[in-house]
């Protein structure tokens, strides 16, 4: 089970190969993981049971931080916390 204190964070920093890193919303990210997911021919055995893609998402952000594409090509992501300026 993921932390709690994970559910707290609302923006992700997400690592794709040959890009920019990224600051994505907590939404953002759960759109982005599902579009990744839609890219895969075949989904790792813990998601392909769930119903749905954004089901597959939630799951990949509270047990998860990487997702292999192809073998050799993987995405990340990490929650982050953003601190207001003079916070």
């Amino acid at each position: 089970m993921s932390d709690p204190l994970l559910r707290e964070l609302d923006h992700y920093v997400v690592l794709e190969p040959a890009a920019n890193e990224r600051i994505l919303s907590a939404e953002e990210t759960r759109q982005w993981l599902i579009d990744q997911l839609g890219r895969l021919e075949q989904l790792p055995a813990d998601l392909a049971g769930l119903d749905g893609a954004a089901a597959q998402a939630e799951r990949l952000l509270d047990t998860a931080c990487e997702l292999e594409l192809e073998p050799g090509r993987s995405i990340q992501w990490f929650a982050v916390r953003l601190e207001p300026p003079g916070g």
